[in-house]
């Protein structure tokens, strides 16, 4: 586990080290341990980064839940993980905490290999309510007992999407306890859209109805007159009086799923007398909690969305370190992107830009500002954006629609089936290709290449620097190609020189860079940067190796491969991707095809999930930084 320093904490939190140790404080000192959890998280956050805003908001929620609940016995489901810092620190994690997302250390995500507190993997949105379903119908179907209350923690953003709507729909119609919690921040990354969040930021239940219902409900409870047989006419008696009351129909409770709040999602009081009002309950239940994104900070709540992940920062001033671009430096890949889908949005107006609530962290927020009516953040809901995209497309339009590669496999089937089916000039816009480092496994962009190249009619590219990424997407509008994929990673690139004039590539086809005869080293992104320093080094020291540029995964520079097939030299592949079903397997298919038998060697990401770690530390654990290229360039010629 790698080292880092620890950071002091309050009494209180110091002598938690499991949830049983909470239980035993008094209701009276938790507003204390709320307190001196935040602290903790600002002193250990400012130096050693992490997902600061949503973990503040859900201090008094985590203290409540670990509180009223018999963990890891009763289950807790965090949707996404964003705002799991303070379960961590209350379930055994606190000494550690400060190796969080570094290589060898804690997970930034909620991880069940990690601790028995974590029930479910988490980093993706939108599964927390399936899966603690699925936890809470086992529960049943295995009568145990004493009774296992299933909850699962999902916020405002996470809900509006499509996964989180199919869970609660089968938790109306199946029997079960499950409890929900929605933690209402009205933020996802960035500022919350849709119907939905609107509805959220509306749905609030008069004074009267409040009082009828909640005392209504306790003391039916104390007389026993609460029970299976009789929860269905209660529940429509309460979606009745709160149509009454309050003239709209909750959503949830039309559902069948009994609705609670919304409450304070910070009076910590209040939170606990509810959870153990409603914790024995039987039937699906939703409690509604409003909270603030960066609760307790204040540079934090006044700017949630720069806060979500802010870096490191002074934590008394709230100045944070490095937000200020270096224009000495090579722009982050995404920030290329964004400048440049402005540039060409305003030499095409067919170009419109589509994200899935990374406005910010996908840079599609810089065309926003520039136009406004042409930029579509649908929230988090992956599927429906390709498929939206795909509609704009049928009808004339040119969307460019930017997802991280790893919440794109959330669409894989609309990509197939509405969009490529019906070869739309959509262009996918792949950000966080590769390994992304601090993130972890959840977050790798690792497979993109290998579920993509299997889709009849879709161009697949990838440009080693940014001035390539330019004309990558300036290329994808200026003919009838179909979908086009272009990936590109995370962070900054090699060059300050990148606003090149714009030049349309011709389509499948590569460049050699590097002419020579021992080794032939093909690379496809970004990584033709390590893998140009190892060609160097290699024909410093004698070997006399070719390097050449594929640019295109799909379709394949034919000529290119034949050019290095006719070398009859060792071959070696290398991709910020899974080596299985990428580069190195369609090289080594090309070469099948065509009756060549030549040695291969495929570096890129191996057969198996990644920890967290730097980009650096993690792509030299999977033997294809700069000095694990050099070395397979020289075992592929002792291996001849």
């Amino acid at each position: 586990m790698s080292t880092a320093p620890t950071f002091a904490c309050g009494p209180l939190l110091a002598g938690i080290d499991s949830p049983a140790d909470l239980r035993r404080l008094a209701p009276e000192q938790l507003p204390q341990l709320c307190a001196e959890l935040r602290d903790f998280l600002i002193h250990s956050l400012s130096q050693n980064p992490g997902h600061f805003a949503s973990s503040m908001g859900a201090v008094e929620l985590t203290v409540a839940l670990h509180y009223v609940f018999n963990t890891p016995y009763d289950r807790l489901v965090w949707d996404v993980g964003h705002q799991a810092y303070g379960h961590k620190l209350l379930t055994g994690r606190r000494d550690a905490f400060a190796t969080n997302r570094k290589f060898g250390g804690l997970s930034g995500f909620p991880n069940p290999a990690e601790s028995e507190y974590d029930t479910f993997s988490a980093g993706h949105a939108s599964n927390s309510i399936s899966a603690a379903l699925g936890m809470a119908v086992a529960s049943q179907l295995k009568h145990e007992s004493p009774r296992r209350n299933v909850v699962a923690i999902v916020g405002d953003a996470s809900i509006s999407g499509g996964l989180a709507f199919e869970g609660l729909n089968n938790a109306s119609n199946t029997p079960n306890n499950l409890l929900i919690i929605l933690n209402d921040n009205d933020m996802s990354i960035d500022a919350n859209v849709g119907a939905l969040n609107s509805y959220l930021a509306h749905l609030t239940t008069s004074k009267l109805y409040n009082d009828l219902r909640y005392k209504g409900f306790r003391l039916l409870k104390k007389l026993h007159l609460v029970n299976d047989s009789r929860k269905g006419a209660l529940l429509r008696f309460n979606n009745s009086l709160k149509s009454l009351i309050s003239k709209q129909q909750n959503l949830f409770e039309g559902l069948n799923i009994r609705y609670f709040g919304p409450f304070d999602g910070h009076d910590i009081a209040t939170i606990v007398r509810v959870l153990n009002d409603i914790r024995d309950m039987d039937g699906p239940r939703i409690l509604h909690l409003r909270t603030v994104k960066g609760k307790g900070y204040a540079p934090a709540e006044a700017d949630p969305a720069s806060w979500h992940a802010p870096g490191k920062f002074d934590p008394a001033t709230g100045e944070r370190k490095g937000a200020t671009p270096d224009p000495t430096k090579p722009p982050k890949y995404q920030d290329v992107f964004g400048e440049t889908l402005v540039e060409l949005a305003r030499q095409n107006p067919k170009i419109v830009g589509i994200t899935a609530a990374m406005l910010s962290g996908t840079s599609v927020g810089t065309l926003q500002a520039a136009m406004p009516e042409r930029v579509f953040d649908v929230g988090i809901s992956e599927g429906h954006a390709v498929t939206f995209a795909g509609g704009l497309a049928k009808d004339g339009m040119r969307p460019y629609v930017a997802i991280y590669s790893s919440f794109l496999q959330r669409a894989y089937d609309h990509i197939i089936h509405d969009v490529a089916l019906q070869h739309l000039p959509v262009t996918f816009c792949i950000d966080r290709a590769g390994l992304v480092g601090e993130d972890g496994a959840t977050h790798h962009g690792a497979y993109d290449l290998a579920y993509l190249r299997s889709i009849p009619g879709l161009t697949i590219a990838s440009g080693r620097d940014e001035c390539a990424l330019r004309n990558l997407l300036y290329t994808a509008q200026t003919g009838d190609f179909g979908p086009f994929a272009i990936r590109y990673p995370r962070g900054a690139g090699r060059r300050t020189d990148w606003h090149c004039e714009f030049e349309a590539l011709p389509i499948g086809k590569g460049e050699r860079l590097t002419a020579g005869r021992d080794v032939a080293v093909l690379t496809i992104g970004p990584i033709a940067g390590e893998a140009a320093d190892a060609v160097a080094e290699a024909r410093r020291a004698g070997i006399d190796a070719a390097h050449y540029d594929m640019i295109f995964l799909k379709p394949l520079d034919d000529e290119l491969l034949a050019e290095v097939a006719a070398l009859d030299c060792p071959i070696v592949t290398v991709e910020d991707g899974t080596r299985d079903g990428g580069l190195g397997s369609t090289v080594e298919d090309w070469l099948a095809d065509h009756g060549y038998e030549r040695t291969v060697c495929r570096l890129g990401i191996p057969d198996r999930f990644i920890p967290q770690g730097s980009p650096e530390q993690l792509r030299h654990l999977c033997g294809y930084d700069s000095e694990g290229i050099l070395q397979a360039i020289n075992l592929s010629l002792i291996h001849i």
